[in-house]
Protein backbone atom coordinates (compact mmCIF):
# COMPACT_ATOMS: atom_id res chain seq x y z
CA UNK A 1 0.00 0.00 0.00
CA UNK A 2 1.08 3.35 -0.93
CA UNK A 3 2.86 5.65 1.77
CA UNK A 4 0.31 8.50 2.79
CA UNK A 5 0.82 12.08 1.41
CA UNK A 6 0.10 14.97 4.09
CA UNK A 7 -1.69 17.41 1.80
CA UNK A 8 -3.52 20.29 3.89
CA UNK A 9 -7.22 21.01 2.03
CA UNK A 10 -6.35 24.69 3.02
CA UNK A 11 -2.82 26.59 2.01
CA UNK A 12 -3.54 28.56 5.95
CA UNK A 13 -2.62 24.95 7.32
CA UNK A 14 0.79 23.15 6.48
CA UNK A 15 1.60 19.48 6.90
CA UNK A 16 4.88 17.82 6.80
CA UNK A 17 6.67 14.68 7.68
CA UNK A 18 9.85 15.16 9.19
CA UNK A 19 11.35 11.81 10.18
CA UNK A 20 8.79 10.07 12.64
CA UNK A 21 7.03 13.53 13.50
CA UNK A 22 3.87 14.65 11.54
CA UNK A 23 4.17 18.68 11.78
CA UNK A 24 0.90 20.52 11.36
CA UNK A 25 1.41 24.26 11.34
CA UNK A 26 -1.32 27.12 11.88
CA UNK A 27 -0.77 29.73 8.68
CA UNK A 28 -3.03 32.51 9.16
CA UNK A 29 -0.32 35.09 10.24
CA UNK A 30 -1.90 37.75 8.77
CA UNK A 31 -4.61 36.95 11.99
CA UNK A 32 -1.82 35.76 14.41
CA UNK A 33 -3.46 32.19 13.25
CA UNK A 34 -6.63 32.65 14.14
CA UNK A 35 -8.87 29.72 13.49
CA UNK A 36 -11.31 29.93 10.18
CA UNK A 37 -13.79 27.26 8.66
CA UNK A 38 -11.17 25.71 6.64
CA UNK A 39 -8.44 25.63 9.01
CA UNK A 40 -10.73 23.50 11.71
CA UNK A 41 -11.69 21.49 8.47
CA UNK A 42 -8.33 20.65 7.23
CA UNK A 43 -7.17 18.73 10.35
CA UNK A 44 -9.01 15.92 11.19
CA UNK A 45 -8.08 14.45 7.51
CA UNK A 46 -4.11 14.63 8.20
CA UNK A 47 -4.70 13.16 11.71
CA UNK A 48 -6.82 10.04 9.48
CA UNK A 49 -3.75 9.31 7.16
CA UNK A 50 -1.31 9.53 10.28
CA UNK A 51 -3.26 7.26 12.51
CA UNK A 52 -2.71 4.11 10.29
CA UNK A 53 1.02 5.04 9.14
CA UNK A 54 3.30 3.46 11.17
CA UNK A 55 6.42 6.29 10.18
CA UNK A 56 4.31 8.70 12.40
CA UNK A 57 5.19 8.35 16.18
CA UNK A 58 4.60 12.04 17.00
CA UNK A 59 2.12 15.00 15.18
CA UNK A 60 3.36 18.57 16.11
CA UNK A 61 1.13 21.09 15.81
CA UNK A 62 2.90 25.12 15.88
CA UNK A 63 1.71 28.33 14.33
CA UNK A 64 3.41 29.99 11.56
CA UNK A 65 5.52 33.02 12.18
CA UNK A 66 7.01 34.59 15.53
CA UNK A 67 4.00 36.25 17.02
CA UNK A 68 1.17 33.43 17.96
CA UNK A 69 0.44 29.92 18.00
CA UNK A 70 -2.92 30.40 17.52
CA UNK A 71 -5.10 33.68 18.76
CA UNK A 72 -8.65 32.38 18.55
CA UNK A 73 -11.35 32.74 16.00
CA UNK A 74 -10.73 34.83 12.82
CA UNK A 75 -12.84 37.67 13.67
CA UNK A 76 -13.50 37.98 9.60
CA UNK A 77 -15.69 35.25 10.00
CA UNK A 78 -17.18 35.63 13.21
CA UNK A 79 -20.29 37.30 12.35
CA UNK A 80 -20.76 34.94 9.15
CA UNK A 81 -20.05 31.73 11.55
CA UNK A 82 -21.53 32.38 15.28
CA UNK A 83 -24.37 34.65 15.09
CA UNK A 84 -26.87 32.52 13.61
CA UNK A 85 -27.94 29.36 15.80
CA UNK A 86 -27.80 27.08 12.71
CA UNK A 87 -24.17 28.27 12.47
CA UNK A 88 -23.23 28.11 16.27
CA UNK A 89 -24.10 24.41 15.72
CA UNK A 90 -22.36 24.10 13.21
CA UNK A 91 -19.03 26.09 13.88
CA UNK A 92 -19.04 24.09 17.32
CA UNK A 93 -19.96 20.94 15.85
CA UNK A 94 -16.52 21.28 13.95
CA UNK A 95 -14.42 22.75 16.16
CA UNK A 96 -15.35 19.59 18.72
CA UNK A 97 -14.87 17.13 15.97
CA UNK A 98 -11.53 18.33 15.37
CA UNK A 99 -10.61 19.10 19.08
CA UNK A 100 -11.74 15.78 20.27
CA UNK A 101 -10.12 13.76 17.24
CA UNK A 102 -6.49 15.76 18.67
CA UNK A 103 -7.81 14.24 22.07
CA UNK A 104 -8.32 10.86 20.89
CA UNK A 105 -5.48 10.60 18.39
CA UNK A 106 -3.68 6.78 19.84
CA UNK A 107 -0.37 8.80 19.04
CA UNK A 108 1.29 11.53 21.10
CA UNK A 109 0.27 14.78 19.86
CA UNK A 110 2.47 17.77 20.78
CA UNK A 111 2.06 22.10 20.85
CA UNK A 112 4.95 23.89 20.24
CA UNK A 113 3.75 27.52 21.73
CA UNK A 114 4.77 30.88 20.80
CA UNK A 115 3.94 34.22 21.49
CA UNK A 116 -0.75 34.41 21.54
CA UNK A 117 -1.93 31.19 22.43
CA UNK A 118 -5.61 32.41 23.25
CA UNK A 119 -9.26 30.39 22.67
CA UNK A 120 -9.77 28.25 20.47
CA UNK A 121 -5.79 28.17 20.85
CA UNK A 122 -5.75 27.07 24.57
CA UNK A 123 -8.56 24.46 23.03
CA UNK A 124 -5.99 23.22 20.57
CA UNK A 125 -2.95 23.17 23.12
CA UNK A 126 -4.54 21.17 25.86
CA UNK A 127 -6.05 18.65 23.15
CA UNK A 128 -2.72 17.71 23.21
CA UNK A 129 -0.81 15.28 25.28
CA UNK A 130 1.98 17.60 25.65
CA UNK A 131 2.64 21.08 25.70
CA UNK A 132 6.07 23.20 24.78
CA UNK A 133 6.21 27.30 24.99
CA UNK A 134 9.03 29.88 24.54
CA UNK A 135 9.17 32.53 26.85
CA UNK A 136 7.71 35.36 25.30
CA UNK A 137 4.09 33.18 25.18
CA UNK A 138 1.21 34.45 26.20
CA UNK A 139 -2.17 32.39 27.12
CA UNK A 140 -6.28 33.35 27.74
CA UNK A 141 -9.58 31.74 28.00
CA UNK A 142 -11.85 34.99 27.11
CA UNK A 143 -14.95 33.38 26.71
CA UNK A 144 -16.16 35.43 30.14
CA UNK A 145 -15.60 39.05 28.04
CA UNK A 146 -18.07 37.38 24.85
CA UNK A 147 -20.26 35.88 26.52
CA UNK A 148 -20.00 32.60 24.57
CA UNK A 149 -20.50 29.33 25.79
CA UNK A 150 -17.32 26.85 26.43
CA UNK A 151 -17.78 23.26 25.40
CA UNK A 152 -17.75 19.97 28.18
CA UNK A 153 -14.80 18.45 26.43
CA UNK A 154 -12.96 21.87 26.81
CA UNK A 155 -13.56 22.42 30.14
CA UNK A 156 -12.79 19.23 31.19
CA UNK A 157 -9.54 19.25 29.43
CA UNK A 158 -8.56 22.23 31.23
CA UNK A 159 -9.97 20.56 34.93
CA UNK A 160 -7.89 17.34 34.00
CA UNK A 161 -4.89 19.31 33.18
CA UNK A 162 -4.51 22.66 35.66
CA UNK A 163 -7.09 21.59 38.17
CA UNK A 164 -10.25 23.22 39.29
CA UNK A 165 -8.58 25.46 41.82
CA UNK A 166 -6.50 27.19 38.25
CA UNK A 167 -9.14 26.56 36.12
CA UNK A 168 -12.19 28.41 37.83
CA UNK A 169 -9.01 31.09 38.03
CA UNK A 170 -8.14 31.48 34.39
CA UNK A 171 -11.91 30.81 33.30
CA UNK A 172 -14.05 33.44 34.99
CA UNK A 173 -11.11 35.90 35.34
CA UNK A 174 -10.19 35.83 31.32
CA UNK A 175 -6.75 37.25 32.43
CA UNK A 176 -3.75 36.71 30.30
CA UNK A 177 -1.26 34.35 31.91
CA UNK A 178 2.87 34.65 30.78
CA UNK A 179 5.05 31.53 30.08
CA UNK A 180 6.23 31.46 33.51
CA UNK A 181 3.36 31.22 35.37
CA UNK A 182 1.34 28.83 32.73
CA UNK A 183 4.36 26.67 33.43
CA UNK A 184 3.45 26.86 37.35
CA UNK A 185 -0.04 26.01 37.28
CA UNK A 186 1.09 23.20 35.20
CA UNK A 187 -0.90 24.14 31.35
CA UNK A 188 2.81 24.07 29.67
CA UNK A 189 5.67 21.31 30.90
CA UNK A 190 8.63 23.22 29.77
CA UNK A 191 9.52 26.42 28.91
CA UNK A 192 12.51 28.15 26.53
CA UNK A 193 14.04 30.96 24.95
CA UNK A 194 12.16 31.98 21.89
CA UNK A 195 15.52 30.45 19.86
CA UNK A 196 16.04 27.57 21.65
CA UNK A 197 11.76 26.00 20.90
CA UNK A 198 12.58 24.51 17.72
CA UNK A 199 15.48 22.79 19.50
CA UNK A 200 13.66 21.65 22.53
CA UNK A 201 10.58 20.39 19.68
CA UNK A 202 13.05 18.16 17.92
CA UNK A 203 14.35 16.89 21.39
CA UNK A 204 10.28 15.47 22.08
CA UNK A 205 10.13 13.96 18.34
CA UNK A 206 13.76 12.29 18.87
CA UNK A 207 12.81 10.73 22.09
CA UNK A 208 9.35 9.69 20.50
CA UNK A 209 10.76 8.41 17.48
CA UNK A 210 13.46 6.22 19.61
CA UNK A 211 10.69 5.04 22.22
CA UNK A 212 8.77 1.87 21.56
CA UNK A 213 5.36 2.96 20.07
CA UNK A 214 3.18 0.24 21.48
CA UNK A 215 3.88 1.29 24.89
CA UNK A 216 3.54 4.83 24.26
CA UNK A 217 0.14 4.38 23.14
CA UNK A 218 -1.48 2.10 25.42
CA UNK A 219 0.05 4.25 27.96
CA UNK A 220 -1.49 6.94 26.48
CA UNK A 221 -4.77 4.70 26.21
CA UNK A 222 -4.79 3.98 29.43
CA UNK A 223 -4.31 7.52 31.17
CA UNK A 224 -7.12 8.02 29.24
CA UNK A 225 -9.51 5.68 30.52
CA UNK A 226 -8.57 7.05 33.96
CA UNK A 227 -9.52 10.86 33.54
CA UNK A 228 -13.10 9.26 31.90
CA UNK A 229 -15.73 11.08 34.00
CA UNK A 230 -18.33 9.50 36.27
CA UNK A 231 -21.58 8.04 34.93
CA UNK A 232 -23.51 10.40 36.81
CA UNK A 233 -22.60 13.13 34.83
CA UNK A 234 -25.67 15.10 33.57
CA UNK A 235 -24.38 15.58 29.55
CA UNK A 236 -27.77 17.37 28.78
CA UNK A 237 -27.42 20.20 31.66
CA UNK A 238 -23.85 21.24 30.33
CA UNK A 239 -25.48 21.19 26.79
CA UNK A 240 -28.26 23.39 27.64
CA UNK A 241 -26.32 25.72 29.78
CA UNK A 242 -24.00 26.25 26.57
CA UNK A 243 -26.95 26.65 24.54
CA UNK A 244 -28.67 29.73 26.35
CA UNK A 245 -25.22 31.52 26.57
CA UNK A 246 -25.13 31.41 22.88
CA UNK A 247 -28.53 32.29 22.46
CA UNK A 248 -28.36 35.02 24.93
CA UNK A 249 -29.02 39.03 24.31
CA UNK A 250 -25.23 38.91 26.59
CA UNK A 251 -23.24 36.80 23.68
CA UNK A 252 -24.46 39.19 20.80
CA UNK A 253 -23.44 42.03 23.14
CA UNK A 254 -19.88 40.56 23.96
CA UNK A 255 -19.61 39.32 20.21
CA UNK A 256 -20.53 43.45 18.62
CA UNK A 257 -18.22 44.79 21.35
CA UNK A 258 -15.39 42.65 20.43
CA UNK A 259 -15.59 43.69 16.65
CA UNK A 260 -16.29 47.02 17.95
CA UNK A 261 -13.25 46.80 19.92
CA UNK A 262 -14.78 48.40 22.86
CA UNK A 263 -15.71 47.23 26.23
CA UNK A 264 -18.77 45.22 26.63
CA UNK A 265 -21.73 46.00 29.24
CA UNK A 266 -23.33 42.49 30.17
CA UNK A 267 -27.14 42.33 31.59
CA UNK A 268 -27.39 38.29 32.55
CA UNK A 269 -30.09 37.89 30.03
Amino acid sequence: MAEPVYTSSTERVQSWLDGRTLHIRFNNPARHNALSVDMWEAVPPLLDLARDDDRVRLVAFSGAGEKAFVSGADISQFEDMRAAREAVAYYEKMAEKTLMGIYDFPKPTLASIRGYCIGGGVNVAISCDLRIASTDAVFSIPAARLGLGYRYSAMKNLVDLVGPGAAKDLFFTARRLDAAEAKAIGLVSRTCAPDALDALLAEYSGALAENAPLTVMAGKAIMREILKPSPELDMDLCTSLIRGCFESADYTEGRTAFMQKRKPVFTGR
